[in-house]
This record gives C-alpha cells, structure tokens and sequence, in this order.
C-alpha cells in the first residue's frame, strides 16, 4: 500500500478523508509490530464508544508524530485554523493570553485527530465550564529507572489500600509507558489547589511509612531507586493520558483500563496491552462503574489528618 493513498472513513454521522494511510507510524523493531496511519485510524475508530466519555468535554493537547515515530514530535495545545469548522474548540486561560484547546467530542474527530497523527491524547483532568474544578485526581507511578514494574504493581497495591481506608473509589490504569496511574473520581467541589494538596498529603503518607520504597521527592538525583509517587498532574491545565489512546513507542502499546486484581497477574506491564488487543481488555468493563462515583474530599481529608495524627 502506497502511503499517498486517500480512504474515507464513516465515523458517526460524518465521513473523514484519511491521507497517507499507508504511512508507517510505528516501525517494527524486535518483537515489536509495525503499524501505518491507516492502522491508527482503524483503532481510534473502533475505539470511540469507550473512549469518548473520557474525552467529551475536556480540552486536550495532542501529541503528534506526521512522520512517525522515527521522525519529530509536535506537542499541540492550539487548534490550527484549517482544522475543520465541526470540530469543537475552546479558549483557555493562560499566563500572558489564551489556547484555543480541540475538545474531542465525537467519532469523527477521534478519525480526523488520528489523520492528523495525534498518536496520544493528552485531556484535562477538569471539564469546559467548571475548568478550575478537577472531576478526576490522577497518581502517576513510574518506576525510578528501567522497567522494574513489580516495584510499580507493589506502590499501587499500597496506594489502593490507603485509598480504601480513606473511602475513596479508585481506577487503575496502565499508561503504555512505564507504569500506571491510579485515577479517583470527584464530584468537582474542589478546585485544583485543594485536589493537590489532598494528593500530595496521601503521597506524603504513602512515603513516610516506606521510606526505602517510596518518595515525593521533586528531584531525580534525591529519589534513588525509590519510585516517584507523582501528583503534579494536579493542577490547572495540566494534562493525563486519556484511558484507551496510544503511546508513541515501538508496538503501538495503549493506556488500558484494568482490575485491581489484574495487578496479581505475573505477566502484567505498562505496555501489555496493543492496538491489537486493548479493546478486548476494556470491553470486560474493568472499572465497573467507579468514574461514575465522584466524591467530595472533606469526609477523606479528615480520614487522612486521623491517620497522620493531625
């Protein structure tokens, strides 16, 4: 298949002319499988029922790769102007002026979006109209160097354990990358300087009682070989890989949802799941529900200065 090919893709109620469709965005390396643009397409399309009550509302940068994994990567807040007129925008505050953020808000700009090698979907954490009001508080647990996920699958066991005493519902998520993200739904009460706050106080927590294990430390040469546990996605405009969209590694790999008692599973890592079969995995529904239960930080907040002795 050349890659100067043109295809047109139903999406929803709309038809996307996908262009290059041929190109190679993720070369083969190893055991790793080469995947075109008309691959991503195909995934993001398929992939639009489950992913867009994680996208609709949200103001997303994009993480563009028009020549591959082997060529630059554009990291976009902006919408350019030729984008078509359908596709939802919104301006944001900033320092100094405003973005003009894309909002995903149908199949047809997950395609489009896709034809544009957006290969990874970064989204607010806070929805158009309640910006500085988070509905999600992200952990992100990467590992400190390497891949040594059973240090990754041990901080999210603790994690979990603390978030239940502190009656707090919580998803997992592998991240495609290196580690995972533990995602706590929020009824969007509180704004972002309080969601961090709380965050990093649960963080603190976690890092006192295992010190040898785990740390908050800001600075790579102050943590070690301890793991990182990172809030800083916390905060107004800051961005998390949305659940289901591809990362811009060899294989294509995909942040996918999983079950706390997927973590017992051996064989589990950040990248165990594909475009080819990311979509088997989080058609078993494994948050159950638990996005759709946000909770109000204040009864959790008392729970947790109980337990530190506050």
């Amino acid at each position: 298949m050349s890659d100067d090919d043109v295809r047109t893709v139903r999406a929803g109620r709309r038809t996307v002319q996908v262009h290059r469709v041929g190109k190679v965005l993720f070369p083969g390396a190893g055991e790793a499988k080469e995947y075109t643009k008309g691959d991503l397409v195909d995934y993001y399309r398929a992939a639009a029922p489950l992913m867009l009550p994680h996208l609709r509302g949200r103001p997303l940068m994009l993480e563009r790769h028009p020549d591959g994994l082997d060529g630059p990567r554009f990291m976009q807040k902006n919408t350019p102007e030729n984008y078509p007129e359908w596709i939802t925008r919104v301006e944001e505050a900033k320092e100094g002026g405003t973005v003009c953020h894309t909002v995903c808000e149908d199949a047809a700009t997950l395609v489009y979006l896709a034809d544009q090698a957006a290969v990874t979907l970064h989204r607010w954490l806070s929805r158009v109209g309640h910006e500085d009001r988070p509905d999600r508080m992200v952990f992100d647990l990467d590992p400190s160097s390497g891949d040594d996920f059973a240090a990754v699958r041990e901080a999210a066991v603790l994690l979990g354990e603390l978030l239940d005493r502190l009656k707090l519902p919580s998803a997992l998520m592998t991240t495609g990358s290196r580690g995972l993200h533990v995602v706590v739904p929020l009824d969007g009460r509180h704004d972002f300087d309080e969601v961090r706050a709380f965050a990093r106080d649960v963080a603190d927590t976690l890092a006192e009682a295992h010190p040898d294990r785990l740390t908050t430390a800001a600075r790579k040469k102050e943590r070690g070989d301890r793991l990182y546990l990172d809030v800083g996605r916390n905060a107004y405009a800051q961005t998390a890989v949305a659940p289901l969209t591809v990362r811009a590694r060899p294989g294509a790999p995909v942040a996918t949802p999983i079950t706390w008692d997927q973590l017992d599973d051996a064989a589990l890592h950040a990248r165990r799941w594909t475009i080819a079969d990311a979509l088997d995995q989080a058609r078993t529904d494994p948050w159950d529900g638990v996005l759709s239960r946000g909770r109000a930080l204040g009864p959790a907040r008392r729970r947790l200065d109980a337990l530190r002795g506050s």
